[in-house]
């Protein structure tokens, strides 16, 4: 009799992925400048560490928040009382009018639509369940994040279809993509539910245009399915531009209290426009009742700690904190990036154009061997194991062309950042010394051999001719 069940005995979580593996490998050897500087640098990891100064200069003026109190008094045992699934009411208010700031106040959020999560790993699963069953599919567009493999999928038994996506105009969405991968899932029997898109991209780095998100909508809309619209990165837009959010489109098309908009959920986290992945916040918004209520209740697998709510609350309602953290985020981001540009260049790498995340979506075709995803792991191992840079290659986000790679850049400090910088360098220029020597060696030999092949027949031909000479 079989003891366990078949999700613990499977591998169906994903974690034989590049993705995943990358990071064991850095965890058996961490860089770092002391310790362990032949150590590797982890640069699969999205995480925003540009800004906890600021963060902790607020908690340093704001000892109350930190050390659950209130008006000087302690609150702790209400707090460490139990809490409902609800959630703490003046955070979802401090939530909701945060989520608004980033989109610039053009739309608003009801904290009554709004449950809370563990994360947005959980947000995710959650909706999983609320919409779909065991079998039934959602359309993602490539490259799209490798966790989604096990978030979506792992424990819910939803499928995912891809929506193939091409460089040629930067991986955007086109409604022919769309509509192929649409009639894939039919023929492969299975029931679209929906469709779930990163805005910004992850791992691209780049927002959709308003253009992707009234085709999305559109499409959800003559399909009468579902749109996911998972914006953990919405605060992370740098430049000029402003972060455009499918809300945006909702309005737009005068489509805010109507059907259609019952069909479009929005996942948010903090995990990365304040970098607290550790503090497990992260949320669902949705105009259908049924979905809110129904994931509520889900909620109590994955709730978020009310001390957790409580500090936060008190940070998300200072307003000037709020705007000012915005601002920087946004400046250190841009800096940050164009740092990491700067070093691929030097390299001779370059990378897709790209105004928001945590990272950049880099062009590394030109080192492969062969245009063959087995060539781009191949790369990838040498990344990791000889160069030392942990990075995530393309065939881990399911892109279809190889040689893409996803490089994070906030995790890190600009030293660390200049020296991965350096080694990829190093490496790129070796790589084609190496190039250089093989072919110079090559066409020598070719050389070598058409010179015998001429000789050879020089001296067959002259053979040939003595006896009709004599």
């Amino acid at each position: 009799m079989k003891q366990l069940s078949t999700k613990v005995t499977s591998n169906a979580h994903g974690q034989d992925s590049s993705y995943f593996l990358g990071w064991e490998e850095y965890e058996k050897n961490p860089y770092d400048e002391i310790k362990n500087p032949n150590g590797i640098v982890q640069m699969g990891l999205a995480e925003n560490q540009l800004c906890f100064d600021l963060i902790e200069t607020w908690l340093a003026k704001n000892p109350d928040a930190a050390g659950l109190k209130k008006d000087g008094q302690s609150i702790f045992k209400e707090l460490a009382l139990f809490q409902d699934y609800h959630g703490l009411p003046e955070f979802k208010k401090a939530l909701a009018e945060f989520m608004e700031e980033i989109r610039g106040s053009r739309v608003t959020f009801d904290p009554r639509k709004i449950v809370l999560a563990a994360g947005s790993t959980s947000a995710n699963e959650t909706l999983m369940f609320c919409l779909a069953e065991p079998g039934d599919a959602f359309l993602l567009p490539t490259p799209y994040y490798p966790g989604f493999d096990r978030d979506l999928k792992w424990r819910t038994g939803a499928e995912i279809v891809p929506i193939h996506c091409s460089s040629s105009n930067g991986f955007q969405i086109t409604e022919s993509a769309l509509q192929q991968a649409y009639q894939q899932a039919q023929k492969l029997d299975l029931n679209v539910k929906g469709i779930l898109v990163t805005n910004p991209s992850n791992p691209l780095g780049t927002m959709l245009t308003r253009r992707e998100l009234h085709l999305l909508v559109d499409f959800i809309t003559s399909k009468n399915i579902h749109l996911i619209s998972d914006e953990i990165y919405s605060g992370t837009v740098f430049g000029f531009e402003q972060f455009v959010s499918v809300m945006d489109v909702l309005k737009d098309k005068k489509l805010e209290d109507s059907e259609v908009s019952k069909r479009v959920h929005v996942v948010y986290s903090l995990s990365k426009d304040l970098g607290l992945p550790g503090f497990r916040v992260g949320a669902i918004y949705s105009n259908d009742e049924m979905v809110v209520s129904a994931a509520t209740k889900m909620s109590s697998f994955g709730l978020v700690s009310s001390q957790t709510q409580y500090l936060l609350s008190a940070l998300l309602s200072d307003k000037k904190f709020t705007g000012t953290y915005l601002n920087e985020n946004k400046k250190r981001l841009k800096i940050r990036q164009k740092q990491l540009v700067s070093g691929l260049e030097a390299a001779g790498v370059t990378c897709l154009k790209s105004n928001a995340g945590l990272f950049c979506w880099v062009d590394m075709r030109h080192l492969l061997d062969t245009n063959t995803f087995e060539a781009e792991l191949e790369l990838w191992k040498k990344i990791v194991y000889e160069v030392k840079l942990n990075i995530s290659p393309g065939s881990s986000c399911h892109c279809t062309e190889p040689g893409w790679f996803r490089v994070c850049f906030a995790n890190m400090s600009e030293e660390t950042l200049d020296l991965a910088m350096k080694r990829l360098k190093e490496y790129v220029e070796s790589t084609d010394s190496n190039r250089l020597i093989s072919k110079s060696s090559h066409e020598r030999i070719k050389r070598l051999r058409k010179r015998t092949v001429s000789n050879w027949v020089f001296r067959v031909s002259w053979t040939d001719r003595v006896p009709d000479e004599r």
